[in-house]
């Protein structure tokens, strides 16, 4: 007789949907590989996500939720699951990113997070080595759907030239990764601003920030360092945040011209697709 491992539901997010998944497919009368069938993947994978061994993407809920007739509920259940993977000290951040109606934030090394690709991120977060990339992964995609509402918060992003040329995945990626930018920074709600090397010395040499801003709470500022983040809505630590953005924002490249200089690293850095696929090598 199989040994069928006992979940507690109330353990955590990722438990109660393995628990879910397999309560609605045994009532279905349905095994794991048969409900793999028809979701197009195999009854291992029902299996993994049955007994958390396997974070469920939110493709993969939408396809149960289709041959299950479950009216969107592991769609729903996902979003708590995926938010669950993301860092422990990250997660009072995310909540209030979900929140915000305007958000700027200067990045000196990598693309914001919200504006990443899939494969950039899983290149990003391979960094770090860690247990279960893919769940990492699936995270970062579902803070993006913050950027799909009817009315998405207002962004502003102020990037150093050198994110540009930093060869993050490869080449291949790197393309993808700068034509997201390209067609995010033409939507109206999202402006992308490109500080140049001319710049020199400038107002945040000393690394990235984030500052968001709220309807009816007062605003943040965000910072990171190697393994922790920290916020505070202190008003003299947001004003001389405001102030330092100011001065980036006056030091940047304009809109315009930023979107043309990324275009132009694409074209003459990532875009010739016959070339050999570089990546940096530690």
């Amino acid at each position: 007789m199989a040994n069928i491992q006992t979940l507690d539901p109330f353990a955590s997010p990722l438990d109660y949907y393995g628990s879910e998944l397999r309560r609605i497919r045994e009532a279905h009368h349905l095994n794991q590989t048969q409900l793999g069938q028809v979701i197009f993947c195999s009854g291992s994978l029902i299996g993994q996500v049955e007994t958390t061994k396997k974070v469920p993407t939110r493709d993969f809920s939408e396809r149960v939720d289709a041959a299950l007739g479950t009216d969107g509920h592991f769609s729903r259940l996902v979003g708590l699951v995926l938010r669950s993977q993301l860092p422990t000290w990250f997660l009072a951040y995310a909540d209030l990113e979900a929140k915000a109606t305007y958000i700027s934030t200067y990045q000196a090394q990598l693309i914001y997070g919200l504006l990443q690709t899939e494969e950039y991120a899983r290149a990003v977060l391979a960094t770090g080595l860690p247990d279960d990339l893919d769940a990492l992964v699936a995270a970062r995609m579902e803070r993006q759907r913050i950027l799909e509402r009817d009315r998405p918060p207002l962004i502003w992003v102020i990037l150093d030239e050198a994110v540009l040329y930093r060869p993050i995945g490869g080449h291949k990626v790197m393309r993808a990764q700068l034509q997201r930018l390209l067609d995010e920074g033409a939507k109206r709600w999202m402006r992308i601003q490109i500080l140049p090397f001319a710049a020199g010395q400038h107002a945040s040499l000393a690394g990235s920030f984030n500052m968001l801003r709220f309807d009816d709470d007062p605003d943040l500022v965000y910072t990171e360092d190697l393994i922790a983040g920290h916020m505070t809505a202190n008003p003299d630590t947001i004003r001389e945040g405001a102030l330092r953005y100011a001065q980036l924002q006056a030091a940047a490249l304009s809109v315009e011209e930023s979107a043309a200089l990324i275009a132009r690293v694409m074209k003459e850095r990532y875009g010739d697709p016959s070339l050999p696929d570089k990546r940096a090598v530690a």
